[in-house]
Parts: C-alpha cells; sequence; structure tokens
C-alpha cells in the first residue's frame, strides 16, 4: 500500500513539475496556433502530443539512463529500475551521481539565468535586487560551477565531468530557446508556411521538454514512471494550449513557482550525487507546496487586479 502511494505521489509530482515548467512553452504554442489554419492547429495538437509524449519525453530520459550507464545496454536502461539483479543495482548505483550532478548543475544555472537576467513579476523579497544585478549572471554561475567541480573532484573525477556536461547542456539549450524568440518574432511577421511553423512547434517543445526530464530525476531513476508523469504533465499542456491560456497569463507568479521548484529539485539532485539520503517523497511535496503556495499568490493578485480595473 505504502509503495504504491509512493507510486501515485511520485507520477503526480513529475506530472505538476512537467506542467509547470512548460508554461512559456504553452503561451508560445498558442501565440503561433492563433496564426496558423484550423487543419494545421488540429494536426499539431493530436500528432505533435502524440510525439511530445512518446518521442521527446519518451527517448530522452530513456538516452540519458543509458548514455550514463552504457553497460546496461538498451533494453535495460529502460527496465533497469524494475530489476532485482545484482548486477543491474550495482550499474545504476555506481552512474547515478554523475547523472544527478549534471541534472542539478542544468537546473541551478537555469535558475539562476531566471533569477538574474529573465524579465519577472516579483513574487519575494530579493528578486527585484537580483534582478537589477543582471551582469553578474556569468560570475555567479562560474564560481557554482567551480565549488561544484572542485568538491566532485574530492570523490570522483567522472562527476567533475557530469557537472561541466550539465554547464555544457545548459548554455546549448539556452542558445536554442534564445534563437526562438527572434523565430518567434519573425513567424509573427512574416507569412510562412503551416508546415514551417509545426516544425518550430516541435523544436521549440523539444527544447522545453529538457527542464522537465532533467527534473524529474530528482523524483525517481525510473524511466518509465518518468515517461508516465512527464507524459501526463504534456497531455496538460495541450489542454492549457487549447482552452485556458488567457486564463493561465493572469496567474503571474507561477513561472516564479517553477523557478523555486526547479532550483529546490537541483539541490536536491546535487546532494545526492554526494551521497546525502534523500527521501523519495521529498521531490513531489516541495514541487507541490511551492507551486500551491505561488498558485495561491497569483489567485490573490488577479483578484486584486480585478477589483482594481472594477472599481
Amino acid at each position: 500500500m505504502l509503495d504504491l502511494l509512493a507510486l501515485i505521489l511520485t507520477v503526480a509530482g513529475l506530472c505538476l513539475f512537467e506542467t509547470i515548467s512548460s508554461i512559456d512553452n504553452a503561451i508560445i504554442n498558442a501565440e503561433v496556433l492563433g496564426t496558423m489554419g484550423e487543419r494545421a492547429r488540429r494536426w499539431f495538437l493530436v500528432w505533435g502530443l502524440l510525439f511530445a509524449v512518446f518521442v521527446v519525453r519518451g527517448i530522452l530520459p530513456w538516452l540519458i539512463v543509458w548514455a550514463t550507464t552504457p553497460a546496461l545496454g538498451p533494453v535495460g536502461a529502460l527496465t533497469a529500475t524494475f530489476s532485482n539483479d545484482p548486477a543491474v543495482i550495482a550499474a545504476i548505483e555506481e552512474s547515478a551521481p554523475v547523472l544527478l550532478i549534471g541534472g542539478g548543475t542544468f537546473l541551478v544555472f537555469l535558475f539562476l539565468h531566471w533569477l538574474f537576467l529573465e524579465p519577472k513579476q516579483f513574487g519575494l523579497k530579493g528578486e527585484r535586487y537580483f534582478a537589477e544585478k543582471g551582469v553578474w549572471f556569468y560570475a555567479a554561475v562560474s564560481i557554482v560551477l567551480a565549488l561544484i567541480v572542485w568538491f566532485a573532484l574530492g570523490m570522483r573525477p567522472l562527476m567533475a565531468f557530469g557537472a561541466v556536461m550539465g554547464s555544457t547542456a545548459f548554455f546549448i539549450v539556452q542558445g536554442f530557446r534564445m534563437n526562438a524568440d527572434v523565430k518567434e518574432q519573425q513567424l509573427k511577421e512574416q507569412h510562412l508556411s503551416d508546415v514551417s511553423k509545426i516544425f518550430y512547434l516541435e523544436v521549440i517543445d523539444a527544447t522545453f521538454s529538457i527542464d522537465g526530464v532533467l527534473g524529474a530525476f530528482a523524483f525517481t531513476l525510473s524511466v518509465p514512471l518518468i515517461i508516465l508523469g512527464n507524459g501526463l504533465g504534456a497531455i496538460v499542456v495541450r489542454q492549457i494550449t487549447v482552452g485556458n491560456i488567457e486564463r493561465i497569463k493572469h496567474y503571474v507568479y507561477l513561472k516564479n513557482g517553477a523557478m523555486y521548484s526547479i532550483l529546490c529539485l537541483g539541490t536536491i539532485m546535487l546532494l545526492d550525487s554526494f551521497g546525502f539520503h534523500i527521501p523519495s517523497w521529498l521531490s513531489p511535496v516541495i514541487t507541490f507546496g511551492i507551486v500551491g503556495y505561488f498558485l495561491y499568490k497569483s489567485v490573490r493578485f488577479a483578484r486584486y487586479m480585478e477589483r482594481r480595473h472594477g472599481a
């Protein structure tokens, strides 16, 4: 019974995290879909969903586990967490710190980029101060990476390489996203074909899914559970894209909740990689708590703005 509750909590946490970390993706999708024909929109929302769930969010976590534990092979990487084979368990335990430190570094960098450089609705004290010191972002991530690598070298050189790979992945993904912002404006200004827009949306979806996939490893190393939880989250995001995007925009602090969840999950992954015991229930509980707080704050703010405009 307890195992079943733990599985449900994990999947629910994965679904919520995938949903909240993909809000920006949903907004971009909705804006671009508004410029497309009915047939192209229907194609993207049906077949694009299948691609997002089974290809992007299915293949990516499997490839990550396989890459960090090549001895398992492709099938073993998918089923490893359900195996009782001592050799398989040992292989996972051996490679897990490298995976966790890389994912944790990526997520912490993602939070710092938001804190220092991205426009935001200030939800907590101190956010405005960091936003005014944006020039210090690169110094901050450099110091963080240096500290992580220094402590990792004391334990295992391969962990240090994992941290560097996490930072490399962050800057590559960030480059794609910066280009996506420019491309989105071009799509609005130019008369491009619906096929070009569909390809653009699929690439953007793949880029934004990396946050959810890497953060998922803070919940579990089970690839099937990650596919299930993130897949359900991708379905929710598509539903938001179709019918509720304007309402979601009124919840101005949801992005804050997503980013503080990312910080906590990244920190959990880093601590776990260095051997600290982190209970499996902590990641979903923290995610629900943080998102719930900022959702409550967003609802209060939305009601305040409604009363203000109605007065």
